[in-house]
């Protein structure tokens, strides 16, 4: 008994100091942001003497912070909606259907996540270029609305769905697509959230696509923004970068929390039965 407690303890105080390494960066970055310049410069670590919100107010001056938060939003619910509903038909086309050569593609989309991924840069933007795409949000949306490694990952959590589904519904006639979107979709929830956070989280914090695409002000994602905001901005309004790192972090970690305990299923196979 007191070895089991002693056990549950270790394994407490293991998760609590594990908590604080991963809560302190973020606690660190709220804390400066409601600090001025220069205390930020000489006391980074210590708590505000006293409170202040000049970086949130200037950054709302200096900026069009709705609009970039717009953008921003806009650029990434429609890349995280594509990418789910096209990386689940391929799972799909490749995993429940007799598509010929289903293998061989597999293997090809697999074998794709071993090319660096910088390496396709200068087609991808040529192409863009070549299309007149150049300062457009299809730059941004078209080429991140499918993923390779999502496509990996449906697959893996498609193999656990019961062809007997399926098969019933195709005896009372139903077509492919309606199998997918009425019986399988539903199934897919669990992984569509865990594929859903992921592509959102990296739309979310991209930075070389809006940096080689967008050229207009109005169009600005905040990742870009706060690199230009930064450039700048003099030391002494470091209460500002501060500020507008805060404003960028804070939605996708609301994001993880509310979907979390589907980011769980979706490892676990809780969501198929």
């Amino acid at each position: 008994m007191i070895k089991n407690r002693k056990q549950q303890w270790l394994i407490y105080g293991g998760l609590i100091a594990a908590s604080v390494m991963v809560l302190y960066p973020f606690f660190f970055m709220i804390m400066n942001s409601f600090k001025t310049g220069s205390e930020i410069m000489h006391a980074p670590n210590a708590m505000p003497q006293e409170w202040s919100f000049r970086g949130y107010i200037e950054v709302f001056k200096a900026i069009d912070l709705f609009r970039i938060f717009g953008n921003t939003i806009f650029v990434a619910s429609a890349i995280t909606f594509l990418n789910c509903l096209l990386s689940s038909m391929v799972a799909f086309a490749i995993v429940k259907t007799n598509m010929p050569g289903r293998e061989f593609w597999l293997k090809m989309i697999l074998s794709s996540m071993m090319i660096p991924g910088i390496l396709f840069t200068i087609p991808v933007y040529m192409m863009m270029y070549d299309w007149g795409w150049i300062n457009t949000f299809r730059a941004l949306i078209i080429p991140g609305s499918i993923s390779a490694y999502n496509i990996f990952l449906l697959v893996q959590f498609m193999k656990q769905i019961d062809n007997a589904y399926l098969e019933a519904a195709r005896i009372d006639g139903a077509g492919e697509f309606r199998i997918f979107f009425k019986i399988v979709l539903p199934m897919l929830r669990p992984a569509l959230a865990t594929v859903g956070i992921l592509t959102f989280m990296n739309a979310w914090n991209d930075f070389m696509g809006p940096l080689l695409y967008i050229r207009d002000d109005s169009m600005l994602t905040l990742q870009l923004a706060l690199f230009k905001f930064q450039t700048n901005v003099p030391g002494g309004n470091l209460e500002q970068l501060w500020a507008m790192t805060t404003m960028i972090a804070v939605p996708v970690v609301f994001v993880f929390f509310f979907m979390q305990k589907n980011f769980i299923k979706a490892f676990t196979g809780v969501g198929v039965k």
